[in-house]
């Protein structure tokens, strides 16, 4: 087995860009998710080393005595992090000329030889799912006989291989926690909205739903939701509750983890039997979901010991939704936020401005929307094409961006990228800052926090930190501005 290293390369101050983030940017406050898509190959390969620098707040100075005797580093690189990932490559190579580089993530799937005629130090990258593609290569299987790849051969051709098969077998890979306890420190990853400390991990992957701009279902997942026996899953549970006793919340991070009604139903009992949702036990459980869970699914989830739900709203205008394929009838939304509200349910809302079809009126009706069903907390993006997306090939053809790579800003800090003649990018921008403070700047939201802080003295120190990087992350917009 080749000596190998696993790398979230040093990025941006703050940047949360790493293999489990689903749209890469510096947040609104301190949030890091868990490298989980290197974790998962790294968990296949004996010995092997996971290094997350920017979660660890580590420079290249921190880190580059670890590939001195590593005979393989699998970089993790995306749209906005590319350039800095290809420099550190070439870092590697020039303090060890004998490893084998490679890249995985969406980037490099959808864009294999672009990728590697940019980044002259990498020698291979991986397309779609890359796990057993990393462990074949890990094992000394020849490049040319490796499925998945496109790598660079000798003579500096480029070279394709045929594809290799989805993974069907989920119960196949190992736990990605132990990775996690073994290389991460855990106190390191924050959510905004998720109980500290938290662990994230998937059930299952991939994504029936086809919303237009999400990355991961076009690119590496697929949309066939793929999962681990429900045994399976409560094994790894298990040793989260053993072996990471500080852990106070695991969030389950596939896609849409409410898509199947039956399955989630059992997880949800079959956790509520370790101990989850019972008086006195401190570990809670939150997932993503669809807002078109019904309420009897919701009874049975929250029964069993589910805090929260992150729920992608999107929009409030039902057209700017049909225009992006999401699925999902306003109404049905209103309903299911309702549910949730009677049943203590917690939601964490997620919104998109620029989408296809958007106006000044579709942005004023979505901030009302929001302000109207109220989640605890919410997030506000701007529409990003990336590489791979239906967005993207949509945006291109209508001329909406110049199809650059620049989603972010030198700091880290996410641009509006799609102008529309009636709606140009700099009103879009704005509109982020104006929909985050007509939410929270409201006497009963305001109250909501103050209420939360003062139950909770550890909520208060934290929502105090939050708030100074919220206003901090306010002014570095318009510095981007």
């Amino acid at each position: 087995m080749k000596r190998t290293l696993f790398l979230q390369a040093p990025s941006f101050d703050g940047y949360d860009g790493g293999a489990g983030a689903r749209y890469q940017m510096k947040r609104e406050v301190k949030s890091f998710w868990y490298p989980t898509w290197l974790a998962q190959p790294a968990a296949l390969v004996e010995g092997s080393r996971l290094i997350d620098a920017p979660a660890h707040d580590q420079s290249w100075d921190d880190i580059k005595h670890e590939v001195d005797d590593k005979e393989l580093v699998v970089l993790h690189t995306s749209t906005p992090s590319f350039g800095q990932d290809v420099r550190t490559a070439g870092l590697i190579k020039e303090r060890n000329l004998r490893t084998l580089i490679g890249m995985i993530g969406a980037k490099v799937a959808v864009q294999a030889e672009q990728s590697l005629l940019a980044a002259p130090a990498v020698d291979f990258v991986c397309r779609n799912e890359f796990d057993f593609t990393i462990l074949d290569i890990a094992e000394g299987v020849p490049l040319a006989d490796v499925e998945g790849i496109s790598y660079r051969a000798e003579d500096g051709s480029i070279v394709h291989n045929r594809d290799r098969a989805v993974l069907e077998d989920m119960d196949s890979l190992p736990f990605v926690s132990p990775i996690y306890k073994r290389d991460l420190k855990i106190e390191k990853y924050f959510g905004g909205y998720l109980k500290h400390p938290y662990v994230s991990f998937y059930t299952g992957r991939g994504c029936k739903s086809r919303c237009t701009f999400c990355l991961w279902p076009q690119t590496v997942g697929g949309h066939n939701y793929r999962t681990r026996s429900i045994p399976h899953v409560v094994e790894e549970v298990k040793y989260v509750l053993r072996e990471m006793p500080e852990v106070k919340e695991i969030f389950f991070d596939d896609d849409t983890l409410t898509d199947n009604a039956p399955r989630v139903e059992e997880l949800a009992r079959a956790l509520g039997a370790l101990g989850f949702g019972k008086p006195g036990f401190g570990v809670s459980w939150s997932c993503n979901a669809k807002a078109n869970v019904k309420r009897s699914t919701l009874e049975i989830l929250k029964a069993n010991g589910l805090r929260l739900l992150l729920v992608g709203y999107e929009s409030g205008n039902q057209q700017v939704l049909h225009n992006i394929k999401k699925g999902l009838l306003v109404p049905v939304a209103r309903q299911f936020t309702k549910d949730c509200h009677d049943l203590g349910v917690v939601i964490h809302g997620t919104f998109i401005l620029g989408l296809p079809g958007e106006t000044l009126e579709t942005i004023e009706e979505t901030i009302r929307y929001a302000m109207e069903i109220n989640p605890h907390t919410i997030q506000v993006s701007l529409a990003a094409p990336y590489p791979g997306t239906f967005l993207h090939a949509q945006a291109r053809e209508n001329g909406w961006f110049d199809d650059g790579n620049d989603l972010l800003t030198g700091g880290g800090n996410q641009i509006a990228q799609l102008s529309y003649p009636h709606l140009p990018a700099a009103v879009i921008f704005d509109k982020v800052e104006e929909f985050y403070k007509r939410f929270y700047f409201r006497p009963r939201k305001i109250g909501s926090i103050v209420g939360e802080m003062v139950r909770d003295f550890d909520m208060m120190k934290r929502r105090l930190r939050e708030g100074v990087e919220f206003f901090d992350f306010l002014r570095r917009r318009k510095e981007a501005a």
